[in-house]
């Protein structure tokens, strides 16, 4: 078990099918510098990392994510997601470069448009973009916003539009998010206190097993791996199973009904980008996920994705929408198991005291890591 959860035991990134761009080095330089522009937003003042703060390891420390407005749930880490094949605590996009689109048209985050952002792709970017993904059409003539978005004027505008136009701006912005994605690729868990402890016990070195962890954390890891069952979700070396679980978590105050996975399942099949569209570079035989997803069962009712737990200290508050403040508050949920407000819950009462929950904590302390990835990645591009 220690085996499978080490970070040693995280295999090579493999390639996505659906972004031909992911792993190269100049659209990784481009998404970099698209992460952080603040233009590609409705009012100038909004970027990928507004939200996704290198100095927060790339989440805000929000219960909800604030852009233009406020948004429904909490922001997700970004390190280490390139593993994932779904994004989004709900699952709805199927590739990072289709979740990286997301928030660009939506009128809570960045709140802007297709055609904004090809025209400032040709003012600003214009070669870096098309050393990439070629020549750029030329979109001169068109509307300086228009898009298939909530702004009225906006979305008259692109219904204006013939559709090979819109096509052509929207292969720009699937261009995006292919860069942006090939940047987020980049960001990766390093190794932990936890790790080298594993290390130890699969070099057989008690010595060194004991200098590295405490007896409470010994013991938070005996937990963890055992009566608390945590590993249930939290397995792997990113401490995911990256599916979808209802662990009764209370309904946000003043938030609408969330159906989780139940509405997500919809959307990734129905999304304009998702791995069978024709912005994907895969083929269908290499969207098993996509096309051979439940959609249907109770079991998707409610249910979320679990985070990774590397460095999950010092990512509160937690759930979907930021609930509980402290993982004391995260560990009393799962140890009273209360019903869910939809749904039927996988929990069952931990009966943990309240110093194993402590012990638990220790544990999770272990897994503080920093960022692996070359230092000119962690900060905002030099102009």
């Amino acid at each position: 078990m220690l085996r499978s959860l080490w970070l040693g035991s995280l295999p090579p990134l493999p390639p996505d099918p659906s972004n031909r761009f992911g792993d190269e080095r100049q659209a990784a330089a481009l998404g970099h510098k698209l992460f952080f522009d603040t233009r590609f937003s409705s009012n100038g003042a909004v970027a990928c990392s507004t939200c996704n703060l290198p100095a927060q390891l790339f989440q805000d420390g929000t219960p909800l994510a604030h852009g233009v407005g406020t948004t429904k749930r909490r922001t997700r880490t970004i390190i280490g997601i390139a593993y994932s094949p779904w994004f989004f605590w709900d699952g709805r996009k199927d590739s990072q470069w289709a979740q990286a689109l997301g928030p660009m048209e939506n009128p809570a985050e960045h709140g802007g448009n297709r055609t904004q952002y090809a025209h400032l792709i040709g003012e600003q970017y214009r070669s870096e973009y098309e050393a990439i993904f070629g020549a750029l059409p030329d979109i001169a003539q068109l509307p300086a916003s228009a898009g298939p978005v909530a702004d009225p004027q906006a979305r008259s505008n692109w219904n204006a539009m013939s559709a090979a136009e819109q096509e052509a701006v929207t292969h720009i912005y699937a261009n995006m998010g292919k860069s942006i994605a090939a940047y987020e690729r980049l960001l990766q868990p390093g190794a932990s206190r936890f790790d080298a402890y594993v290390e130890a016990v699969l070099n057989n070195d008690p010595k060194k097993m004991q200098a590295t962890f405490s007896p409470d954390e010994v013991a938070g890891l005996k937990l963890f791996i055992g009566e608390a069952n945590c590993t249930q979700c939290h397995n792997g070396p990113l401490f995911t199973d990256n599916h979808f679980h209802n662990t009764g978590v209370p309904a946000a105050p003043d938030l609408p009904p969330d159906s989780g996975r139940a509405q997500g399942t919809k959307q990734v099949q129905t999304d304009e980008f998702n791995c069978l569209s024709q912005y994907s570079d895969a083929k269908p035989d290499e969207c098993a996920e996509l096309r051979f997803i439940t959609a249907e069962g109770e079991e998707l009712l409610r249910a979320f994705k679990p985070p990774s737990l590397r460095n999950v200290v010092n990512r509160g508050p937690f759930m979907h929408a930021g609930q509980f403040a402290t993982l004391t508050q995260v560990l009393t949920h799962f140890h009273t198991a209360p019903s869910a407000p939809m749904g039927h819950s996988e929990l069952h009462p931990l009966e943990v005291s309240e110093v194993e929950i402590e012990q638990l904590i220790a544990f999770l302390r272990t897994l503080d890591a920093p960022i692996c990835a070359e230092p000119q990645w962690l900060a905002a591009p030099v102009p």
